[in-house]
C-alpha cells in the first residue's frame, strides 16, 4: 500500500465538526465514520472517489433536524484502512458493518458518485434493512458505455500535488466554484486517499455497470443529477429513468457532477425534498401518515 498522510491542520478540522468519530470492522479492516447523532431516523453518507468523511460535513450538517447523518470514511480514505479490495461489492460489505456495528435501525442511504453506486448495490444486497436510498450523480460508465469523463491520470495528479503541499488557492484552479471551506478541506485531506483506492474504484467506474443494480433497486428510492453532469448525461438521466420507474428523479440547475459543490442550495434543497418523502410512511397498525420517529 502507498503511503497516506494527514497534516496537523488537517486533524484540527474535526475538531470544528458537530459529530463524534465512531470506529468499526469489516472483517479485518477498521473503518471510521463521523456520526451527527440525535434521536432521528439515521442516515448513512457515502462520499466520492476522492473524499474523506469530513468533506461531507457542509452536507451533513444542514441535514439534523431531519436525520441522524452518520458520514463513512470508505476504506481507502480519511481515518479508515486500506485493504486489498475496492470493489463496489466490498465497500458494500463495509456499509453492512457500519449499519450492523452501530445498531442503525433501518437507516436511508446518500451516495454521491461511487457512494451513490455504493448506496444502489447495498440496497440490492438486502443484507440490511434499508428505509430508502437517494443516490447523487452515480457514474453510468461502464462496458460497453464509454470511460468515466475524469481520467485516472487526472485524480492520480491531483493526488501528487496534495502529497507535495498543495492549499486551497491551487485547489481553487480545479474547482473554482466551490465555497471557500470546501477547497480548504480539499486541500488538507486529500492525501489521505491511497493510490490503490482511487485507481481500483476508477477501475469499476469503467469495469462494473451501475445498470446490473439500479433497476433492482426496489426500496424507495430517489436519483438527483447535475443539470450539467457529464457523469449522469441527459441520456442517462432518461435511460436511468425508464430502467428503473419506481425511482423519482431530481435535476439540480446549475450543476455539474460535484452537485453539492457546484449548487449547494439547489442541491440540498433536492436532496432534503427526496429524503422527506422517504420518511413520511404509514407505519403497521397505523391508520394515519406519520413522519418516521415521531408522531
Amino acid at each position: 500500500m502507498t503511503q497516506r498522510s494527514l497534516p496537523q491542520s488537517a486533524l484540527a478540522d474535526l475538531a470544528d465538526v458537530p459529530a463524534t468519530s465512531r470506529w468499526f470492522r469489516s472483517g479485518p479492516v477498521r473503518l471510521h465514520a463521523l456520526d451527527y447523532g440525535g434521536p432521528l431516523p439515521p442516515l448513512v453518507v457515502l462520499p466520492g472517489i476522492t473524499s474523506p468523511a469530513v468533506t461531507m460535513d457542509f452536507i451533513a450538517r444542514e441535514l439534523t433536524d431531519l436525520v441522524r447523518p452518520v458520514v463513512l470514511d470508505v476504506r481507502g480514505r480519511g481515518l479508515s484502512d486500506d485493504a486489498a479490495g475496492h470493489t463496489t461489492q466490498e465497500y458494500a460489505e463495509d456499509v453492512e458493518a457500519l449499519i450492523t456495528a452501530l445498531h442503525l435501525p433501518q437507516p436511508l442511504l446518500f451516495g454521491h458518485s461511487m457512494g451513490a453506486r455504493i448506496a444502489a448495490a447495498t440496497a440490492v444486497r438486502a443484507k440490511v434493512p434499508l428505509r430508502g436510498a437517494v443516490l447523487a450523480d452515480p457514474p453510468m460508465s461502464g462496458p460497453g458505455r464509454g470511460t468515466y469523463p475524469t481520467t485516472l491520470e487526472t485524480f492520480l495528479r491531483q493526488l501528487d500535488e496534495a502529497r507535495r503541499g498543495t492549499d486551497a488557492d491551487a485547489v481553487a484552479g480545479h474547482w473554482p466554484s466551490w465555497p471557500r471551506r470546501e477547497q480548504v478541506l480539499r486541500a488538507r485531506w486529500l492525501a489521505s486517499c491511497s493510490r490503490e483506492a482511487i485507481a481500483g474504484t476508477h477501475h469499476g467506474f469503467e469495469h462494473e455497470d451501475f445498470f446490473t443494480w439500479w433497476p433492482h433497486v426496489r426500496t424507495p428510492v430517489a436519483l438527483l443529477h447535475g443539470a450539467d453532469s457529464a457523469v449522469v448525461t441527459p441520456e442517462g438521466a432518461a435511460e436511468a429513468q425508464r430502467a428503473n420507474r419506481s425511482a423519482s428523479l431530481h435535476r439540480v440547475p446549475g450543476a455539474g457532477h460535484m452537485i453539492f459543490w457546484d449548487a449547494p442550495d439547489a442541491a440540498l434543497a433536492a436532496l432534503r425534498t427526496a429524503l422527506s418523502g422517504m420518511l413520511t410512511t404509514v407505519e403497521p397498525g397505523c391508520e394515519a401518515v406519520v413522519k418516521c420517529g415521531h408522531a
